[in-house]
């Protein structure tokens, strides 16, 4: 396996090439997929947290009256969680910095690739194509790191469709959220369901993103080991 630095061959056994000192490839696979899952699980967390925080609003709005609803108190209380999801926003920024050059690893090592690598980067990037393109990387990267029947190949291709509509779904109710009012007593029940689907969408896309991040890892160390 050559060093992904100086190009030296290194044994499968090595953990750091001895001419310039830089990991092997594999550890560096690893180490950004640890930091990505840790990155991920924290995102789960935040919204799995607020979405249950959430929940507990909805009896007392379904049991209020026209006359009993208090549009200033809901707005008080809502207005936090668009704080909440802004940060989820930029939490998923710091992540995607990191999960781009996994996936970049990741993919660079799959013997068979059905696009190039230069995909991994211009996939996420380019309007329209980045709707459909990045799942089909992942799903290469995972399908193709190991010897998979069938059978496996679809349950993958079930787990990675869930993920990409999952993080497609959170993106379109995150950007629906802000336009959202709590006037009446509809739009206050309507924003804070809204504000639930978003974050249990949020959470679980982290959820299966940790899952595809810790099998294509494990997958690939286990075949370079």
């Amino acid at each position: 396996m050559p060093c992904a630095l100086c190009g030296d061959i290194l044994a499968t056994q090595v953990g750091r090439c001895p001419a310039c000192g830089a990991w092997a490839r594999r550890r560096d696979l690893r180490a950004l997929g640890l930091a990505v899952i840790m990155l991920l699980g924290f995102n789960a967390f935040v919204a799995l947290g607020s979405g249950i925080s959430l929940s507990r609003m909805m009896p007392a709005l379904d049991s209020a009256t026209t006359e009993s609803y208090d549009a200033a108190a809901l707005g008080r209380a809502v207005s936090p969680y668009s704080d909440v999801l802004t940060t989820s926003v930029m939490m998923t920024v710091l992540t995607g910095l990191l999960y781009l050059p996994w996936l970049w690893l990741a993919y660079r090592q799959v013997p068979l690739r059905r696009y190039r690598r230069g995909w991994v980067i211009a996939a996420w990037l380019c309007p329209v194509v980045n709707l459909w393109m990045p799942p089909r990387l992942v799903y290469d990267a995972w399908a193709n790191s190991g010897r998979c029947r069938p059978a496996e190949r679809h349950g993958i291709s079930v787990v990675i469709t869930a993920w990409w509509v999952s993080v497609l779904s959170a993106a379109c109710l995150m950007w629906i959220f802000p336009g959202t009012g709590t006037g009446t007593l509809a739009q206050g029940r309507f924003a804070v369901r809204l504000t639930i689907a978003a974050t249990a969408t949020e959470a679980l896309a982290a959820v299966l993103c940790m899952m595809t991040v810790f099998r294509i890892s494990r997958l690939q160390a286990g075949r370079s080991g």
